[in-house]
Protein backbone atom coordinates (compact mmCIF):
# COMPACT_ATOMS: atom_id res chain seq x y z
CA UNK A 1 0.00 0.00 0.00
CA UNK A 2 1.21 3.50 -0.82
CA UNK A 3 0.12 6.47 1.27
CA UNK A 4 1.27 10.04 1.16
CA UNK A 5 -0.10 12.25 3.91
CA UNK A 6 0.48 15.98 4.07
CA UNK A 7 -0.29 17.87 7.27
CA UNK A 8 0.85 21.23 8.61
CA UNK A 9 1.34 22.54 12.12
CA UNK A 10 2.42 26.14 12.33
CA UNK A 11 4.28 26.05 8.96
CA UNK A 12 5.80 22.60 9.56
CA UNK A 13 5.05 19.86 7.08
CA UNK A 14 5.23 16.13 7.47
CA UNK A 15 5.57 13.70 4.57
CA UNK A 16 4.85 10.01 5.10
CA UNK A 17 5.41 7.08 2.79
CA UNK A 18 4.08 3.69 3.81
CA UNK A 19 4.96 0.64 1.74
CA UNK A 20 4.13 -2.71 3.32
CA UNK A 21 4.99 -2.28 7.01
CA UNK A 22 7.89 0.10 6.51
CA UNK A 23 7.24 3.74 7.31
CA UNK A 24 9.60 6.55 6.52
CA UNK A 25 8.41 9.85 7.93
CA UNK A 26 10.17 12.93 6.80
CA UNK A 27 9.99 16.40 8.19
CA UNK A 28 9.80 18.87 5.37
CA UNK A 29 10.13 22.50 6.20
CA UNK A 30 9.68 23.97 2.75
CA UNK A 31 12.64 26.09 1.71
CA UNK A 32 10.34 27.85 -0.74
CA UNK A 33 8.32 29.25 2.16
CA UNK A 34 11.45 31.18 3.13
CA UNK A 35 12.16 32.35 -0.41
CA UNK A 36 8.91 33.74 -1.73
CA UNK A 37 6.28 36.17 -0.58
CA UNK A 38 3.15 34.61 0.88
CA UNK A 39 -0.23 35.68 -0.44
CA UNK A 40 -2.50 37.07 2.24
CA UNK A 41 -6.05 38.26 1.42
CA UNK A 42 -5.20 38.28 -2.26
CA UNK A 43 -2.09 40.47 -1.97
CA UNK A 44 1.60 39.54 -1.92
CA UNK A 45 3.47 40.34 1.26
CA UNK A 46 7.11 40.81 2.04
CA UNK A 47 9.31 37.77 2.63
CA UNK A 48 8.16 35.84 5.69
CA UNK A 49 10.97 34.43 7.81
CA UNK A 50 10.03 32.06 10.61
CA UNK A 51 13.35 30.64 11.71
CA UNK A 52 13.56 32.93 14.75
CA UNK A 53 9.99 32.08 15.68
CA UNK A 54 10.84 28.39 15.41
CA UNK A 55 13.81 28.86 17.74
CA UNK A 56 11.76 30.74 20.33
CA UNK A 57 8.82 28.36 20.27
CA UNK A 58 10.58 25.01 19.95
CA UNK A 59 10.97 22.93 23.13
CA UNK A 60 14.11 24.10 24.86
CA UNK A 61 14.52 26.98 22.44
CA UNK A 62 14.73 30.69 23.04
CA UNK A 63 12.02 31.74 25.48
CA UNK A 64 11.54 28.30 27.02
CA UNK A 65 8.02 26.89 26.71
CA UNK A 66 6.68 25.68 23.40
CA UNK A 67 4.07 27.82 21.66
CA UNK A 68 3.17 25.33 18.97
CA UNK A 69 2.37 21.62 18.85
CA UNK A 70 5.31 19.30 18.38
CA UNK A 71 5.38 17.28 15.16
CA UNK A 72 6.71 13.75 15.67
CA UNK A 73 9.72 13.07 13.46
CA UNK A 74 11.12 9.64 12.82
CA UNK A 75 13.72 10.35 11.58
CA UNK A 76 14.42 13.89 10.32
CA UNK A 77 15.15 14.34 6.62
CA UNK A 78 18.76 15.33 7.21
CA UNK A 79 19.37 12.15 9.20
CA UNK A 80 18.37 9.86 6.35
CA UNK A 81 20.84 8.13 4.06
CA UNK A 82 20.77 8.62 0.31
CA UNK A 83 18.85 5.43 -0.38
CA UNK A 84 16.14 6.28 2.15
CA UNK A 85 15.80 9.73 0.62
CA UNK A 86 15.48 8.25 -2.85
CA UNK A 87 12.92 5.75 -1.60
CA UNK A 88 10.86 8.55 -0.08
CA UNK A 89 10.87 10.36 -3.43
CA UNK A 90 10.05 7.32 -5.55
CA UNK A 91 6.57 5.95 -6.08
CA UNK A 92 6.28 2.17 -5.63
CA UNK A 93 6.27 -0.02 -8.73
CA UNK A 94 2.77 -1.18 -7.83
CA UNK A 95 1.62 2.40 -8.41
CA UNK A 96 3.74 3.31 -11.44
CA UNK A 97 3.42 0.09 -13.43
CA UNK A 98 0.57 1.53 -15.50
CA UNK A 99 2.11 4.98 -15.99
CA UNK A 100 2.68 5.27 -19.71
CA UNK A 101 3.23 7.88 -22.40
CA UNK A 102 3.22 7.61 -26.19
CA UNK A 103 2.99 9.74 -29.32
CA UNK A 104 -0.42 10.44 -30.82
CA UNK A 105 -1.40 12.83 -33.62
CA UNK A 106 -2.13 16.33 -32.39
CA UNK A 107 -5.91 16.63 -32.28
CA UNK A 108 -6.52 12.91 -31.75
CA UNK A 109 -8.59 13.77 -28.69
CA UNK A 110 -11.08 15.51 -30.99
CA UNK A 111 -10.89 13.33 -34.10
CA UNK A 112 -11.94 9.72 -33.62
CA UNK A 113 -10.34 8.74 -36.94
CA UNK A 114 -6.92 9.42 -35.41
CA UNK A 115 -7.51 7.56 -32.16
CA UNK A 116 -5.80 4.33 -33.25
CA UNK A 117 -2.61 5.99 -34.51
CA UNK A 118 -0.04 5.65 -31.75
CA UNK A 119 3.73 5.43 -31.61
CA UNK A 120 6.26 4.47 -28.97
CA UNK A 121 8.45 7.24 -27.59
CA UNK A 122 11.37 5.03 -28.64
CA UNK A 123 10.52 5.53 -32.31
CA UNK A 124 12.21 8.22 -34.38
CA UNK A 125 9.11 9.99 -35.66
CA UNK A 126 8.01 13.61 -35.70
CA UNK A 127 4.78 13.72 -37.70
CA UNK A 128 1.65 11.66 -38.19
CA UNK A 129 2.02 9.11 -40.99
CA UNK A 130 -1.63 9.64 -41.91
CA UNK A 131 -2.00 13.42 -41.83
CA UNK A 132 1.61 14.69 -41.74
CA UNK A 133 0.50 16.81 -38.80
CA UNK A 134 2.40 17.24 -35.57
CA UNK A 135 2.42 14.63 -32.83
CA UNK A 136 2.08 15.12 -29.11
CA UNK A 137 2.89 13.05 -26.04
CA UNK A 138 -0.21 11.56 -24.44
CA UNK A 139 -0.14 10.19 -20.89
CA UNK A 140 -2.31 7.51 -19.32
CA UNK A 141 -4.35 9.94 -17.26
CA UNK A 142 -6.43 7.23 -15.60
CA UNK A 143 -3.25 5.69 -14.20
CA UNK A 144 -2.02 9.07 -12.98
CA UNK A 145 -5.36 9.56 -11.20
CA UNK A 146 -4.54 6.55 -9.01
CA UNK A 147 -2.44 9.04 -7.04
CA UNK A 148 -4.58 11.76 -5.46
CA UNK A 149 -4.08 15.45 -6.12
CA UNK A 150 -2.91 15.93 -2.53
CA UNK A 151 -0.38 13.14 -2.93
CA UNK A 152 0.99 14.64 -6.15
CA UNK A 153 1.40 18.02 -4.47
CA UNK A 154 3.17 16.44 -1.52
CA UNK A 155 5.51 14.45 -3.74
CA UNK A 156 6.38 17.39 -6.00
CA UNK A 157 6.96 19.65 -2.99
CA UNK A 158 9.22 17.09 -1.33
CA UNK A 159 11.40 16.68 -4.40
CA UNK A 160 11.78 20.33 -5.43
CA UNK A 161 15.33 21.62 -5.09
CA UNK A 162 16.71 18.46 -3.43
CA UNK A 163 20.04 16.93 -4.40
CA UNK A 164 18.67 13.42 -4.99
CA UNK A 165 19.22 12.85 -8.72
CA UNK A 166 17.24 13.48 -10.84
CA UNK A 167 14.33 14.63 -8.67
CA UNK A 168 15.81 17.96 -7.59
CA UNK A 169 15.39 19.30 -11.11
CA UNK A 170 12.31 21.43 -11.69
CA UNK A 171 11.54 19.17 -14.65
CA UNK A 172 12.37 15.77 -13.20
CA UNK A 173 10.63 16.48 -9.91
CA UNK A 174 7.56 15.89 -12.12
CA UNK A 175 9.09 12.81 -13.79
CA UNK A 176 5.88 10.75 -13.82
CA UNK A 177 4.14 13.52 -15.78
CA UNK A 178 7.03 13.90 -18.22
CA UNK A 179 8.75 10.60 -19.12
CA UNK A 180 7.38 8.05 -16.65
CA UNK A 181 9.23 5.05 -18.07
CA UNK A 182 12.78 6.33 -18.52
CA UNK A 183 15.34 4.84 -16.11
CA UNK A 184 16.84 7.42 -13.76
CA UNK A 185 20.34 6.51 -14.91
CA UNK A 186 19.52 7.58 -18.50
CA UNK A 187 18.34 11.05 -17.49
CA UNK A 188 20.61 13.92 -18.58
CA UNK A 189 19.95 16.77 -16.17
CA UNK A 190 21.73 19.89 -14.99
CA UNK A 191 19.14 20.57 -12.30
CA UNK A 192 17.27 22.90 -14.61
CA UNK A 193 14.07 24.61 -13.55
CA UNK A 194 13.20 25.81 -10.05
CA UNK A 195 13.65 29.32 -11.44
CA UNK A 196 12.75 32.45 -9.52
CA UNK A 197 9.19 33.73 -9.60
CA UNK A 198 10.07 37.37 -9.11
CA UNK A 199 7.54 39.70 -7.52
CA UNK A 200 7.85 42.81 -9.71
CA UNK A 201 6.46 45.03 -6.97
CA UNK A 202 7.97 48.36 -7.96
CA UNK A 203 7.49 47.98 -11.72
CA UNK A 204 3.95 46.73 -11.23
CA UNK A 205 2.92 49.57 -8.94
CA UNK A 206 4.79 52.47 -10.52
CA UNK A 207 4.48 51.62 -14.21
CA UNK A 208 1.16 49.79 -14.27
CA UNK A 209 -0.69 50.44 -11.01
CA UNK A 210 -0.77 46.68 -10.35
CA UNK A 211 -0.52 44.94 -7.00
CA UNK A 212 0.16 41.38 -8.12
CA UNK A 213 2.66 41.30 -11.00
CA UNK A 214 5.25 38.52 -11.20
CA UNK A 215 8.01 37.61 -13.64
CA UNK A 216 8.90 33.93 -14.06
CA UNK A 217 12.60 34.11 -14.77
CA UNK A 218 13.14 31.04 -16.94
CA UNK A 219 16.42 32.51 -18.16
CA UNK A 220 17.94 31.71 -14.75
CA UNK A 221 18.94 28.32 -16.08
CA UNK A 222 22.04 26.42 -17.16
CA UNK A 223 22.35 27.91 -20.67
CA UNK A 224 20.38 31.05 -19.91
CA UNK A 225 17.01 30.25 -21.45
CA UNK A 226 13.85 28.21 -20.97
CA UNK A 227 15.02 25.86 -23.73
CA UNK A 228 16.92 23.85 -21.09
CA UNK A 229 13.59 22.63 -19.71
CA UNK A 230 12.70 20.88 -22.94
CA UNK A 231 16.18 19.84 -23.94
CA UNK A 232 16.78 17.81 -20.78
CA UNK A 233 13.78 15.67 -21.75
CA UNK A 234 14.67 15.28 -25.41
CA UNK A 235 18.35 14.48 -24.84
CA UNK A 236 17.47 12.11 -21.99
CA UNK A 237 15.16 10.16 -24.29
CA UNK A 238 17.80 10.07 -27.03
CA UNK A 239 20.37 8.92 -24.47
CA UNK A 240 18.00 6.15 -23.41
CA UNK A 241 17.37 5.10 -27.02
CA UNK A 242 21.10 4.97 -27.76
CA UNK A 243 22.05 3.12 -24.56
CA UNK A 244 19.25 0.59 -24.96
CA UNK A 245 20.04 0.22 -28.69
CA UNK A 246 16.42 1.03 -29.56
CA UNK A 247 17.38 3.39 -32.39
CA UNK A 248 20.29 4.19 -34.72
CA UNK A 249 21.08 7.79 -33.79
CA UNK A 250 24.47 9.30 -34.64
CA UNK A 251 23.82 12.90 -33.60
CA UNK A 252 21.11 15.36 -32.57
CA UNK A 253 20.46 18.48 -34.62
CA UNK A 254 18.37 21.64 -34.60
CA UNK A 255 17.67 24.85 -36.44
CA UNK A 256 17.88 27.75 -34.05
CA UNK A 257 17.65 31.47 -33.48
CA UNK A 258 20.21 31.05 -30.71
CA UNK A 259 18.72 29.61 -27.54
CA UNK A 260 17.74 26.13 -28.75
CA UNK A 261 21.23 25.56 -30.17
CA UNK A 262 22.85 26.57 -26.87
CA UNK A 263 20.67 24.17 -24.88
CA UNK A 264 21.11 21.31 -27.34
CA UNK A 265 24.89 21.69 -27.43
CA UNK A 266 25.19 21.74 -23.63
CA UNK A 267 22.97 18.73 -22.94
CA UNK A 268 24.47 16.67 -25.75
CA UNK A 269 27.94 17.52 -24.45
CA UNK A 270 26.92 16.33 -20.99
CA UNK A 271 25.66 13.06 -22.47
CA UNK A 272 28.59 12.59 -24.87
CA UNK A 273 26.30 12.73 -27.91
CA UNK A 274 27.39 14.69 -31.04
CA UNK A 275 25.26 17.72 -31.93
CA UNK A 276 24.76 19.80 -35.09
CA UNK A 277 23.21 23.27 -35.09
CA UNK A 278 21.84 25.18 -38.10
CA UNK A 279 22.04 28.94 -37.43
CA UNK A 280 20.93 31.86 -39.64
CA UNK A 281 24.07 33.85 -40.43
CA UNK A 282 24.42 37.19 -38.64
CA UNK A 283 21.01 36.89 -36.98
CA UNK A 284 21.96 35.76 -33.46
CA UNK A 285 24.04 37.41 -30.76
CA UNK A 286 27.71 36.65 -30.13
CA UNK A 287 26.74 35.29 -26.70
CA UNK A 288 24.33 32.84 -28.31
CA UNK A 289 26.82 31.85 -31.01
CA UNK A 290 29.69 31.12 -28.63
CA UNK A 291 27.67 28.69 -26.50
CA UNK A 292 27.42 25.81 -29.03
CA UNK A 293 30.98 26.55 -30.16
CA UNK A 294 32.24 26.18 -26.59
CA UNK A 295 30.26 22.98 -26.03
CA UNK A 296 31.78 21.30 -29.09
CA UNK A 297 28.79 21.29 -31.41
CA UNK A 298 29.14 21.24 -35.20
CA UNK A 299 28.08 24.84 -35.88
CA UNK A 300 26.69 25.79 -39.30
CA UNK A 301 26.17 29.49 -40.11
CA UNK A 302 23.79 29.50 -43.07
CA UNK A 303 22.89 32.36 -45.43
CA UNK A 304 19.17 32.25 -44.72
CA UNK A 305 16.68 33.02 -41.97
CA UNK A 306 15.36 30.65 -39.28
CA UNK A 307 12.56 29.37 -41.51
CA UNK A 308 15.15 28.49 -44.16
CA UNK A 309 17.30 26.70 -41.57
CA UNK A 310 14.25 24.76 -40.45
CA UNK A 311 13.54 23.52 -43.97
CA UNK A 312 17.15 22.49 -44.47
CA UNK A 313 17.46 20.48 -41.28
CA UNK A 314 14.21 18.66 -42.01
CA UNK A 315 15.69 17.60 -45.36
CA UNK A 316 18.84 16.34 -43.65
CA UNK A 317 17.17 14.36 -40.86
CA UNK A 318 14.91 12.61 -43.36
CA UNK A 319 17.98 11.07 -45.01
CA UNK A 320 20.47 10.56 -42.18
CA UNK A 321 20.41 9.25 -38.56
CA UNK A 322 20.36 12.71 -36.99
CA UNK A 323 17.61 13.17 -34.42
CA UNK A 324 15.60 16.39 -34.77
CA UNK A 325 15.48 18.56 -31.65
CA UNK A 326 13.21 21.39 -32.79
CA UNK A 327 9.86 22.02 -31.12
CA UNK A 328 8.00 20.09 -33.79
CA UNK A 329 9.42 17.25 -31.69
CA UNK A 330 6.86 17.13 -28.90
CA UNK A 331 9.28 15.67 -26.33
CA UNK A 332 10.59 19.16 -25.62
CA UNK A 333 7.13 20.43 -24.76
CA UNK A 334 6.90 17.81 -22.00
CA UNK A 335 9.75 19.52 -20.19
CA UNK A 336 8.57 23.04 -20.94
CA UNK A 337 5.09 22.33 -19.57
CA UNK A 338 6.60 21.89 -16.11
CA UNK A 339 6.99 25.69 -15.85
CA UNK A 340 3.20 25.89 -15.52
CA UNK A 341 3.28 23.35 -12.72
CA UNK A 342 6.16 25.17 -11.06
CA UNK A 343 4.29 28.49 -11.16
CA UNK A 344 1.25 26.96 -9.47
CA UNK A 345 3.53 25.27 -6.95
CA UNK A 346 5.23 28.58 -6.14
CA UNK A 347 1.79 30.11 -5.56
CA UNK A 348 0.91 27.30 -3.12
CA UNK A 349 -1.00 25.50 -5.89
CA UNK A 350 -3.05 28.52 -6.92
CA UNK A 351 -3.44 29.47 -10.59
CA UNK A 352 -2.71 33.07 -11.69
CA UNK A 353 -5.29 35.05 -13.64
CA UNK A 354 -3.03 35.82 -16.62
CA UNK A 355 0.18 34.38 -18.07
CA UNK A 356 1.92 36.38 -20.82
CA UNK A 357 4.31 34.42 -23.04
CA UNK A 358 6.59 35.69 -25.84
CA UNK A 359 5.67 33.79 -29.00
CA UNK A 360 7.81 32.86 -32.01
CA UNK A 361 7.64 29.22 -33.06
CA UNK A 362 4.77 28.95 -30.54
CA UNK A 363 5.55 25.56 -29.02
CA UNK A 364 6.07 27.10 -25.59
CA UNK A 365 2.58 28.59 -25.66
CA UNK A 366 1.07 25.13 -26.02
CA UNK A 367 3.45 23.72 -23.41
CA UNK A 368 2.14 26.22 -20.86
CA UNK A 369 -1.44 25.33 -21.71
CA UNK A 370 -0.69 21.62 -21.47
CA UNK A 371 0.85 21.96 -18.02
CA UNK A 372 -2.05 23.99 -16.64
CA UNK A 373 -4.60 21.66 -18.25
CA UNK A 374 -2.90 18.58 -16.81
CA UNK A 375 -3.02 20.03 -13.30
CA UNK A 376 -6.70 20.85 -13.70
CA UNK A 377 -7.56 17.44 -15.12
CA UNK A 378 -5.76 15.65 -12.28
CA UNK A 379 -7.44 17.81 -9.65
CA UNK A 380 -4.43 19.80 -8.43
CA UNK A 381 -6.10 23.04 -9.54
CA UNK A 382 -9.62 23.99 -10.53
CA UNK A 383 -9.18 26.36 -13.47
CA UNK A 384 -6.94 27.61 -16.28
CA UNK A 385 -5.32 31.02 -16.50
CA UNK A 386 -5.88 33.21 -19.54
CA UNK A 387 -2.85 32.98 -21.81
CA UNK A 388 -1.57 35.96 -23.78
CA UNK A 389 0.82 35.40 -26.68
CA UNK A 390 3.09 38.41 -27.19
CA UNK A 391 4.63 38.72 -30.65
CA UNK A 392 7.07 41.14 -32.21
CA UNK A 393 5.36 43.41 -34.75
CA UNK A 394 8.11 42.33 -37.17
CA UNK A 395 7.19 38.64 -36.88
CA UNK A 396 3.48 38.55 -36.09
CA UNK A 397 1.51 35.96 -38.11
CA UNK A 398 -0.52 34.82 -35.10
CA UNK A 399 -1.38 38.40 -34.12
CA UNK A 400 -2.59 39.23 -37.63
CA UNK A 401 -4.79 36.12 -37.66
CA UNK A 402 -6.13 37.03 -34.22
CA UNK A 403 -7.16 40.47 -35.47
CA UNK A 404 -8.73 38.98 -38.59
CA UNK A 405 -11.04 36.65 -36.67
CA UNK A 406 -9.09 34.57 -34.19
CA UNK A 407 -10.42 36.70 -31.35
CA UNK A 408 -13.84 35.31 -32.29
CA UNK A 409 -12.62 31.75 -32.76
CA UNK A 410 -12.19 32.00 -36.56
CA UNK A 411 -8.56 31.43 -37.50
CA UNK A 412 -9.15 30.82 -41.20
CA UNK A 413 -7.30 34.01 -42.16
CA UNK A 414 -4.01 32.71 -40.76
CA UNK A 415 -1.07 32.70 -43.15
CA UNK A 416 2.70 32.78 -42.66
CA UNK A 417 4.59 36.05 -43.07
CA UNK A 418 8.15 36.93 -43.97
CA UNK A 419 9.68 37.91 -40.66
CA UNK A 420 11.53 41.21 -40.54
CA UNK A 421 14.60 41.81 -38.42
CA UNK A 422 13.87 42.33 -34.71
CA UNK A 423 16.08 42.68 -31.65
CA UNK A 424 13.89 39.91 -30.20
CA UNK A 425 15.76 37.52 -32.47
CA UNK A 426 14.60 34.29 -30.84
CA UNK A 427 11.02 34.98 -31.95
CA UNK A 428 11.91 36.29 -35.42
CA UNK A 429 9.84 33.54 -37.03
CA UNK A 430 7.24 34.09 -39.72
CA UNK A 431 6.12 30.50 -40.28
CA UNK A 432 5.74 28.93 -36.81
CA UNK A 433 5.67 25.15 -36.65
CA UNK A 434 3.31 25.03 -33.67
CA UNK A 435 0.61 27.35 -35.02
CA UNK A 436 -2.26 24.88 -34.50
CA UNK A 437 -1.03 24.08 -31.00
CA UNK A 438 -1.00 27.78 -30.11
CA UNK A 439 -4.50 28.30 -31.50
CA UNK A 440 -5.74 25.47 -29.29
CA UNK A 441 -4.10 27.06 -26.23
CA UNK A 442 -5.65 30.46 -26.92
CA UNK A 443 -9.12 29.09 -27.61
CA UNK A 444 -9.15 26.82 -24.55
CA UNK A 445 -8.03 29.52 -22.12
CA UNK A 446 -9.97 32.49 -23.48
CA UNK A 447 -6.57 33.88 -24.38
CA UNK A 448 -5.40 36.80 -26.46
CA UNK A 449 -2.61 37.85 -28.82
CA UNK A 450 -0.83 41.20 -28.68
CA UNK A 451 2.15 42.65 -30.52
CA UNK A 452 4.95 45.06 -29.64
CA UNK A 453 6.96 47.32 -31.91
CA UNK A 454 10.74 47.57 -31.63
CA UNK A 455 10.51 50.83 -29.72
CA UNK A 456 7.80 49.50 -27.40
CA UNK A 457 9.70 46.36 -26.48
CA UNK A 458 13.01 48.15 -25.96
CA UNK A 459 11.43 50.86 -23.82
CA UNK A 460 9.48 48.32 -21.76
CA UNK A 461 12.58 46.22 -21.11
CA UNK A 462 14.62 49.30 -20.16
CA UNK A 463 11.92 50.69 -17.87
CA UNK A 464 11.62 47.36 -16.07
CA UNK A 465 15.41 47.14 -15.83
CA UNK A 466 15.30 50.37 -13.84
CA UNK A 467 13.39 48.48 -11.12
CA UNK A 468 16.04 45.78 -10.70
CA UNK A 469 15.40 43.37 -13.54
CA UNK A 470 17.73 42.67 -16.48
CA UNK A 471 15.42 41.71 -19.30
CA UNK A 472 16.04 40.05 -22.63
CA UNK A 473 14.26 41.63 -25.64
CA UNK A 474 11.67 38.84 -25.71
CA UNK A 475 10.67 39.63 -22.15
CA UNK A 476 10.43 43.22 -23.37
CA UNK A 477 7.88 42.07 -25.94
CA UNK A 478 5.78 40.48 -23.19
CA UNK A 479 6.12 43.49 -20.87
CA UNK A 480 5.09 45.89 -23.64
CA UNK A 481 2.07 43.69 -24.40
CA UNK A 482 1.15 43.78 -20.71
CA UNK A 483 1.38 47.57 -20.69
CA UNK A 484 -1.03 47.77 -23.63
CA UNK A 485 -3.55 45.38 -22.09
CA UNK A 486 -3.32 47.18 -18.79
CA UNK A 487 -3.86 50.57 -20.48
CA UNK A 488 -7.01 49.23 -22.14
CA UNK A 489 -8.31 47.92 -18.82
CA UNK A 490 -8.29 44.30 -19.98
CA UNK A 491 -5.91 43.27 -17.20
CA UNK A 492 -7.08 44.66 -13.88
CA UNK A 493 -5.28 46.22 -10.94
CA UNK A 494 -5.80 43.16 -8.74
CA UNK A 495 -5.31 40.50 -11.41
CA UNK A 496 -2.51 38.10 -10.53
CA UNK A 497 -0.37 38.26 -13.66
CA UNK A 498 2.77 36.33 -14.59
CA UNK A 499 5.09 37.52 -17.37
CA UNK A 500 7.30 34.74 -18.68
CA UNK A 501 10.91 35.83 -19.12
CA UNK A 502 12.32 33.32 -21.56
CA UNK A 503 16.04 34.17 -21.50
CA UNK A 504 18.66 35.99 -19.46
CA UNK A 505 19.44 39.56 -20.46
CA UNK A 506 23.17 38.82 -20.45
CA UNK A 507 22.68 36.95 -23.74
CA UNK A 508 21.53 40.19 -25.40
CA UNK A 509 23.94 42.84 -24.15
CA UNK A 510 24.59 44.22 -27.65
CA UNK A 511 21.04 45.53 -27.99
CA UNK A 512 21.09 46.90 -24.44
CA UNK A 513 24.33 48.79 -25.02
CA UNK A 514 23.04 50.15 -28.33
CA UNK A 515 19.81 51.28 -26.66
CA UNK A 516 21.56 53.17 -23.86
CA UNK A 517 24.05 54.69 -26.31
CA UNK A 518 21.11 55.76 -28.51
CA UNK A 519 22.56 53.97 -31.52
CA UNK A 520 19.45 52.10 -32.69
CA UNK A 521 17.98 53.75 -35.75
CA UNK A 522 14.51 55.31 -35.29
CA UNK A 523 14.49 54.45 -31.56
CA UNK A 524 14.35 57.41 -29.16
CA UNK A 525 15.65 55.38 -26.18
CA UNK A 526 13.39 57.20 -23.73
CA UNK A 527 14.82 55.35 -20.74
CA UNK A 528 18.49 55.45 -21.72
CA UNK A 529 21.02 55.80 -18.92
CA UNK A 530 24.18 57.67 -19.89
CA UNK A 531 27.71 56.77 -18.84
CA UNK A 532 29.52 59.86 -17.52
CA UNK A 533 33.22 60.10 -18.37
CA UNK A 534 34.89 62.40 -15.85
CA UNK A 535 38.45 63.36 -14.87
CA UNK A 536 40.08 61.67 -11.88
CA UNK A 537 39.09 64.56 -9.67
CA UNK A 538 36.86 64.49 -6.60
CA UNK A 539 35.65 67.98 -7.43
CA UNK A 540 34.44 66.97 -10.89
CA UNK A 541 32.78 63.87 -9.46
CA UNK A 542 30.99 65.86 -6.75
CA UNK A 543 29.82 68.42 -9.32
CA UNK A 544 28.34 65.63 -11.42
CA UNK A 545 26.66 63.97 -8.45
CA UNK A 546 25.27 67.33 -7.38
CA UNK A 547 23.81 67.84 -10.87
CA UNK A 548 22.07 64.49 -10.49
CA UNK A 549 20.68 65.43 -7.09
CA UNK A 550 22.43 62.78 -5.01
CA UNK A 551 24.71 65.11 -3.00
Amino acid sequence: MFIISWSSAQRRRCFSVKESDAVVRLNKRSSRSLQRPQRVTGRPTKFVMTLAEDARSAPGGVGGASKRPEVPLAPSWWELGDEDKRKAMTLPASVTQNFHAEYVPFGADRDASLAEERYSLEQVIYRSKRTNGLLEVEHNMDALRSVSAAQWKALFDLRAGRTVFPFGSGVWSKKEWVLPSIPDEDVVSMFEGNSNLFWAERFGKEALGMDDLWVKQCGNSHTGSFKDLGMTVLVSQVNHMIRSKKANIKAVGCASTGDTSAALAAYCAAAGIPSVVFLPADKITISQLVQPIANGSIVLSIETDFDGCMKLIQEVVEQYPIYLANSMNSLRLEGQKTVSIEIAQQFDWQVPDWVIIPGGNLGNVYAFYKGFAMMRDLGLTDRLPRLVVAQSANANPLYLAYLAGGSRGDWSAYKPVTAKRTVASAIQIGDPVSIQRAIRAIDETGGMVEQSTEEELLDAAALADRTGMFNCPHTGVALAALMKLRARGIIGVKDRTVVVSTAHGLKFTDSKVAYHERKIQNIASRHANDVHRVPASAGHIIDLLRSRGVV
